[in-house]
């Protein structure tokens, strides 16, 4: 059976134009969202939609951008479509995994989403270094400044306990036990 899915992202768009597609490639029912925005992981229709496709189905949608909210998030819910045996289509971008065209079609936009991915998480590294080079520095700030360590020090090597050290400086146990073996 043939599903259809459409979305519009604000009260003033109509979905007539997707919904009288949707009737023509053949879809007996149609999921709508209306008002929701791609970015939302709250799209009531679509999990009702998901939910109701079992194997041998076809979802049926427009435009690929009414179904993902990113090229990552769309191949993931394909990905588990093809798994469960549900066959897709798109009509503006003429993908249809029923056929080897559209299969191959469907394994190109995977390779680019795989290569966004790439890049992004190299620029990531890339920014990381510049601003490590700059000086920045990343994580949580230090409980202890080195004068407190140098202190919690002096009080341990004169016999202090490091629970009662730490009860000073305010912090637990364990914190100044790192600090105390990282300045060592």
């Amino acid at each position: 059976m043939k599903y259809g899915y459409a979305r519009v992202s604000t009260d003033e768009q109509n979905p007539a134009l997707q919904l009288a597609a949707l009737k023509k490639a053949g879809c007996r029912q149609v999921f709508k969202d209306e008002g929701i925005s791609g970015a939302t992981t709250k799209r009531p229709a679509l999990r009702r939609c998901l939910d109701t496709l079992k194997t041998g189905d076809t979802l049926i949608v427009w435009k690929l951008d009414r179904l993902g909210r990113s090229l990552r998030d769309l191949i993931h819910m394909l990905d588990e479509l093809r798994e469960r045996g549900v066959r897709f289509q798109s009509l503006t971008e003429a993908i249809d995994t029923t056929t080897p065209t559209g299969r191959a079609m469907w394994q190109m936009i995977g390779v680019l989403a795989e290569l966004e991915r790439s890049l992004i998480t190299e620029r990531t590294r890339a920014g990381v270094k510049a601003a490590q080079s700059r000086g920045v520095k990343f994580g949580r700030k230090p409980k202890l400044t080195s004068q407190q360590i140098a202190h919690a020090r002096k009080l341990v090597d004169g016999g202090e306990a490091v629970p009662e050290v730490a009860r000073l400086l305010s912090v637990d146990r364990a914190t100044v036990y790192r600090a105390l073996q990282r300045s060592a």
